[in-house]
């Protein structure tokens, strides 16, 4: 066993995979601390993507990532989102085999000569009082490492529960993560409670599909690396809903439901409701749809997304049988609510290090966000974070302007999160510019400045959009009835395809080529026009804070003040986006930083 480790990655989930997979790059040892059997578990849905996760799994592949692969090589069903609308809000959604991921993500770390695999649960964190650590588990064992990492998911106090019926676990009768969560507060972090829960899974051969409707798969299929896995095609996903039935059974029996009964006092996700919270909420509507998704080629189970739920067992298979096709259906594992610690987030720095306590870094749902998605590209900053800061490399950072990540970290960072933070579109404000067919483009040249992707991978990356700038070039010198044919892909009604079928000529492009090529210059006047307002914004938003005694600045309101002086953003930028802090702040701001220059002028 080795004396030491540049890091010390805590937990086998999305984020710890990603963490220690992006620490072991960097030529130096990593541990990963948890259990070998469960690392890559899907507990939830087994699938990754969807709306504004997608976005996300893309920067993920760009910056060398680990998901991407494991997703494509498991997929049995693709399928891109709102397809027929902007590529700004498309997003590709894969359904994944869930023991064969879990087993793939196993194999692809233990494969990693440079990376450690313990069993063990850490108890406890030391500081070395020279800037490293070490990790204590509860057998007694001592492991020290210049950087640690917590990727503990909803297992920190982690309690199920199954209607009022409750048991200490972290997800499906894992044991949960008992002391971390005290060697937090010690040192002064603020940990919140958060709940969160799965639907129940039902033997696929109880099930009527025949009264389903049918999803298809995207044929030919697609995949976040450009390599569709070899049982992308094979399966369909369905659709069911509920009932009136459905609906009375619930009303009538809401007080068994643990969050209802007053049980949980934890803060559920407002973006993924339990069946029973949808219920109750939206009384007016008579029925909500629910997705009937397998949970692999030779798994029994099928997951019934929408139908989460934290009612008793013996309610949920009365609830359940009131839906069209699953009037016989059987419960293979029942549906269970989980509440766990979460950290206050804006205790991180923007790239996830702990604020009090140098040298930690925390990722995944323990920051307080959901899904496997987040949680993933959460763990891939924070293991490169630490592995820099083991290696003496200056500090990563990203900014909101650079994508999905940098929303992610900078609303995490700066506006905390009160209940789970979920990734949508609608959080980017330039997400024209930021899209997930670009995201390669934008992001693998930082994942090589990183050290997290080789010069051969960036070299097809700029390979790649050389040849989309050539078939862009070969559309503006060809005339198609007198006019360059990029001007009659601009009409919203003509699509590349039918250019190219007229005679148009293209150089060897690839299908994401030829897409990029379409949506370069069928969208160029927007994205020129959004380009502009991001400049315009990045000028003034650069503009620094650092050395801003915000106690003095005028006209600040109250609560502006205290959150300036509590969060302390280091650009106006940042301050926009403080919660608190108003129009009218940022105005004065502005106003103090120019008669600050003036005064420093004039003294010179």
């Amino acid at each position: 066993m080795k004396s030491g480790w540049n890091v010390i990655v805590i937990g086998g989930g999305h984020a710890g995979i990603e963490a220690a997979w992006a620490a072991a790059k960097f030529g130096r040892a990593a541990m990963l601390v948890g259990n070998p059997a469960t690392i890559g578990r899907m507990p939830c849905n087994p699938s990754v993507g969807g709306p504004g996760k997608s976005q996300l799994v893309f920067e993920l592949q760009a910056l060398g990532g680990l998901m991407p692969t494991l997703a494509d090589q498991t997929a049995i069903h693709t399928r891109v989102l709102n397809a027929s609308k902007g590529p700004a809000v498309q997003s590709l959604r894969v359904q994944n085999e869930r023991d064969l991921y879990a087993s793939v993500a196993q194999d692809a770390l233990l494969a990693v000569p440079e990376l450690d695999v313990l069993r063990g649960e850490a108890a406890d964190l030391e500081s070395d009082g020279q800037g490293g650590w070490w990790v204590i588990t509860t057998d007694g064992r001592r492991f020290w490492a210049r950087s640690v990492v917590i990727a503990a998911g909803t297992f920190m106090r982690g309690i199920t529960w199954y209607g009022r019926q409750s048991r200490h676990e972290g997800r499906q009768g894992e044991p949960p993560s008992r002391f971390l969560s005290e060697a937090l507060q010690r040192a002064g972090h603020g940990l919140k409670r958060f709940k969160t829960g799965t639907p129940p899974r039902v033997r696929a051969d109880s099930v009527n599909f025949a009264g389903l409707d049918i999803i298809p798969a995207d044929v030919p299929a697609r995949s976040f690396t450009g390599t569709p896995g070899p049982h992308a095609e094979s399966s369909p996903t369905w659709q069911t809903h509920t009932t009136p039935q459905t609906h009375a059974l619930v009303q009538e029996n809401i007080g068994f439901s643990a969050m209802y009964a007053g049980d949980i006092d934890a803060t559920g996700a407002r973006y993924c409701p339990s069946i029973e919270d949808k219920i109750m909420r939206f009384a007016h509507h008579d029925r909500h749809l629910l997705f009937v998704e397998p949970e692999g080629l030779q798994t029994s189970e099928v997951y019934l997304q929408g139908f989460s739920s934290s009612l008793p067992p013996e309610l949920q298979d009365q609830l359940v049988r009131t839906l069209p096709g699953f009037e016989k259906a059987v419960i293979q594992r029942y549906a269970y609510a989980v509440e766990y610690d979460v950290v206050d987030s804006t205790q991180l720095s923007m790239n996830l290090e702990s604020r009090l306590l140098p040298g930690i870094y925390t990722a995944g749902q323990l920051n307080g966000t959901s899904g496997y998605e987040e949680a993933a590209i959460q763990g891939l900053v924070a293991g490169t974070a630490a592995a820099r800061r083991a290696a003496d490399l200056p500090e990563l950072t990203f900014s909101r302007a650079d994508g999905y990540l940098g929303v992610l970290l900078d609303d995490l960072m700066l506006k905390g999160c009160d209940e789970p933070f979920r990734m949508m579109t609608s959080r980017v404000e330039h997400r024209l510019l930021v899209r997930q067919d670009n995201a390669d483009e934008r992001q693998t040249p930082r994942g090589h400045e990183l050290g997290l992707v080789g010069v051969e991978r960036l070299a097809q990356v700029q390979a790649k959009y050389a040849r989309v700038a050539a078939g862009i070039e070969a559309l503006t010198r060809t005339k198609l009835d007198g006019k360059p044919a990029d001007t009659w892909l601009k009409r919203p009604e003509v699509q590349l395809s039918e250019l190219l079928e007229r005679g148009v000529t293209l150089p060897d492009l690839s299908r994401e080529e030829q897409e990029a090529v379409a949506i370069r210059v069928k969208y160029a006047g927007y994205i020129d026009r959004a380009r502009r307002q991001l400049d315009a914004e990045a000028k003034a938003g650069q503009l620094s804070l650092r050395d801003v005694d915000f106690g003095a600045v005028p006209s600040l309101s109250l609560e502006g003040r205290e959150k300036l002086l509590r969060f302390r953003p280091d650009t106006i930028e940042q301050a926009t986006r403080v919660n608190g802090v108003r129009h009218a702040d940022i105005s004065a701001l502005l106003v103090h930083l120019k008669q600050r220059s003036g005064q420093e002028r004039i003294q010179a």
